[in-house]
């Protein structure tokens, strides 16, 4: 059995609400429900059981060596650039942040994973878009060009499993917490 899987920072309630309440005026936006909306560390895709379980002792290494440091959020952007897809909410610059994927992508890779083609984005996806014109989502972005988050202090990351559903978001399950003590 495999389990499709991606390590995660959780957003905090306040920040989330906060957010959701820019969350409008992109006709054919998806917009992500509440459950779903978290920062990406690293996706690592089906992973095998066994394999999952040499990933868990790996990421439990990182997060002993690591210390807690805050993130906030900043401004909006979307992938997909003639045709977008996504919708998506930014990071403040943040080293901590980027040494943290790095670190998970370096345990990924150590538990026999392919390296993560795609450069990190540190990003919360905000909605997945159809068939949505480039303008309505230059607007959305100009709107919440000075938008910024509350900064919070992140303790910890989790990893979570991802079970795609048909007409409906990804169901998210905790599969495992890190709590940081560096």
């Amino acid at each position: 059995m495999s389990l499709r899987l991606f390590a995660a920072l959780d957003i905090p309630d306040l920040v989330a609400e906060r957010l959701i309440a820019q969350m409008r005026g992109v006709p054919g936006a998806r917009w992500r429900p509440r459950d779903n909306l978290h920062l990406t560390l690293r996706f690592f895709d089906e992973v095998a059981e066994p394999v999952a379980e040499d990933l868990d002792a790996a990421l439990e290494e990182v997060a002993v060596a690591t210390a807690p440091f805050t993130v906030m959020l900043r401004g909006a952007s979307h992938f997909g650039s003639e045709e977008p897809h996504a919708l998506w909410a930014g990071v403040a610059p943040s080293e901590p942040l980027r040494a943290l994927a790095a670190d998970c992508e370096r345990a990924a890779r150590r538990c026999g994973l392919k390296h993560e083609a795609r450069k990190f984005v540190p990003h919360v996806t905000l909605a997945y878009l159809h068939a949505t014109m480039l303008e309505r989502v230059i607007a959305f972005e100009k709107r919440l060009a000075l938008y910024e988050s509350e900064p919070w202090l992140v303790g910890g990351f989790f990893m979570y499993s991802s079970h795609v559903r048909r007409n409906a978001p990804s169901l998210y399950r905790e599969e495992a917490s890190y709590q940081f003590l560096a």
